[in-house]
C-alpha cells in the first residue's frame, strides 16, 4: 500500500475505466468540431477577483466553495470552479473578438474544483466539457448550443435525460422582478445569512437546495410574469427553433441556474437516475458578462456539460459504451533474436496505426500468453528459433484459435489486410 491518497472529494482515472470518460469527452466534442468551434485551454487557476466578479461575490461557489490562496509574490489566485469566466477572459485577452468574425466559437475540456461535501456525483474535483459563443445576440445561438448537446448525449445511447428551459430576462425587465421577488422574500421565515443573499441577488435564493427553503417559496412570483415583450419573443424563437430540431424540453419558470451572470436563456439537463445529483449539465446566455470582468459589451452564450455525471447517468441507463480495444496486436518474442525481429515489427506496425504491444521481460511462453489474453488483442505473433530460421512467425487468431505461419516480411501487410 502507498503512505498517500488521492485527497478526500477526488478520484483518479485508471484504465479501462478512463476509456470511458474519454470517450464521453470525445462524443461532446465531435458536435461541437462540426460545428464551427475551435478548441481553447485556459490556466487551472486565475485571479480571484475573475470569479467573485463574474461568477458572483453572493454565490455559494465563490463565499463557500472556491479554493483560494496567495503566491509567494502576493498574487490572490483560485482554481478555477468553472470554466466560462476563464474562457470569456482569455479570448478578451487575445482580442478574438476584434478578429472581425462574431461570433467567437470555442470549447473546452479540463478539471474544475469546488470545496463541497463529497457524494456520488459531487466532488471536489471534476471534469466538464464546454462550449461558448462569444459576442452574438441571436436566438439561433443558444438554440444551436441545446440542439448540439442533446445530439452529444444521444450519440453515447444516452437518453433518459431531460431539457429544463427558462428565461431569466433582461437589464430592462428583470429589475422590476427583482423588487417583487424581495418583498416576497422579506415576509418569509430566512436566517440572516439567505436574508443577505436575497439583498444582493433575490434569485439565487430560488436555487436554495434547502428543504425548509423550498416549501416556502411555492408563491413565489416567477419571472415569466414580468418579461418584457422582448425577452417573451426571444425567448420563444428559442423554443420554437429547438422545437423543430426535434429536442424536446419542458419550460420550467422556477429554474434558476447558480451562477450570477446568467440572462434570458437558461437551461439544465437533469437525469432522473443520478438521485439528488440529479444535473448532468446546463447553461445559458450571458450577455453582461464581458462587461463585468472590464471586457466591452459582448452578449454571449454558453454551456458546460460533466463528464463524471454523464458517465454516471450512463451507468444508470445500463449503456455499455463500444470502446476501441487498446491493443489489435501482441507480440511474443522465444529468445533474443526472436525479440529484436518482432520488436521492429511492432514499431512499424504502429507506424502504419495499428495498435500493437510487446511482451516485456524475461517471460516464458504461458506467461506472455497470459498477457496477450489480458490486452484484449485480436491476434497475437508469436517467434521462436526455429520459425526465424524457416523465416516465418506464427500468426494466431486470438478469437477463432487459429493458428497461420506467416513470412517475416509479410507480417504488416497480413494484419493490414486482416484489420482493415
Amino acid at each position: 500500500m502507498s503512505t498517500f491518497k488521492a485527497p478526500k472529494g477526488t478520484y483518479d482515472l485508471i484504465p479501462p475505466e478512463s476509456a470511458k470518460f474519454l470517450a464521453v469527452r470525445e462524443a461532446i466534442a465531435a458536435p461541437l468540431r462540426n460545428s464551427g468551434y475551435g478548441y481553447i485551454e485556459t490556466p487551472g487557476f486565475e485571479n480571484v477577483e475573475l470569479f467573485a466578479r463574474g461568477v458572483g461575490e453572493s454565490t455559494d461557489i465563490v463565499t463557500k466553495e472556491m479554493y483560494a490562496f496567495e503566491t509567494k509574490g502576493g498574487d490572490r489566485l483560485a482554481l478555477r470552479p468553472e470554466g466560462t469566466a476563464s474562457v470569456l477572459r482569455a479570448a478578451l485577452e487575445a482580442n478574438l473578438h476584434k478578429a472581425g468574425n462574431l461570433p467567437v466559437k470555442l470549447w473546452y475540456s479540463g478539471s474544475y474544483y469546488r470545496y463541497e461535501r463529497p457524494q456520488k456525483g459531487r466532488y471536489r474535483h471534476f471534469s466538464q466539457v464546454g462550449a461558448e459563443a462569444i459576442g452574438a445576440e441571436d436566438a439561433a445561438l443558444d438554440a444551436e448550443l441545446i440542439i448540439l448537446a442533446d445530439q452529444a448525449y444521444r450519440s453515447l445511447g444516452l437518453r433518459n435525460f431531460r431539457i429544463l428551459l427558462n428565461s431569466l430576462g433582461d437589464k430592462e425587465c428583470r429589475p422590476v422582478y427583482r423588487e417583487a421577488l424581495q418583498t416576497f422574500l422579506r415576509g418569509l421565515d430566512l436566517d440572516e445569512e439567505t436574508l443577505r443573499r436575497a439583498d444582493i441577488n433575490p434569485l439565487r435564493v430560488l436555487d436554495d437546495k434547502r428543504p425548509d427553503v423550498q416549501k416556502q417559496l411555492g408563491d413565489a412570483p416567477l419571472l415569466r410574469d414580468y418579461l418584457c415583450d422582448a425577452c417573451k419573443a426571444y425567448h420563444e424563437e428559442v423554443r420554437e427553433l429547438i422545437t423543430a430540431a426535434g429536442v424536446a424540453f419542458e419550460d420550467d419558470p422556477k429554474l434558476v441556474r447558480g451562477l450570477d451572470y446568467y440572462t434570458r436563456t437558461t437551461f439544465e439537463f437533469v437525469h432522473d437516475g443520478l438521485g439528488s445529483q440529479s444535473a448532468v449539465g446546463g447553461g445559458g446566455r450571458y450577455d453582461g458578462l464581458s462587461e463585468m470582468i472590464g471586457g466591452p459589451a459582448l452578449p454571449s452564450v454558453g454551456w458546460a456539460l460533466g463528464v463524471d455525471r454523464t458517465v454516471l447517468a450512463l451507468e444508470a441507463e445500463g449503456v455499455e459504451l463500444e470502446l476501441p480495444s487498446t491493443t489489435s496486436v501482441f507480440a511474443v518474442p522465444l529468445g533474443e533474436d526472436a525479440r529484436r525481429v518482432l520488436f521492429a515489427k511492432v514499431t512499424e506496425l504502429r507506424k502504419v496505426g495499428i495498435a500493437a504491444d510487446f511482451s516485456y521481460g524475461a517471460k516464458g511462453l504461458k506467461g506472455a500468453m497470459k498477457n496477450a489474453n489480458r490486452s484484449g488483442a485480436r491476434y497475437t505473433v508469436v517467434a521462436g528459433e526455429r520459425d526465424l530460421a524457416e523465416g516465418v512467425v506464427q500468426l494466431k487468431d486470438m478469437e477463432s484459435g487459429e493458428q497461420t505461419a506467416i513470412g517475416v516480411n509479410e507480417i504488416v501487410a497480413e494484419l493490414e489486410s486482416r484489420l482493415g
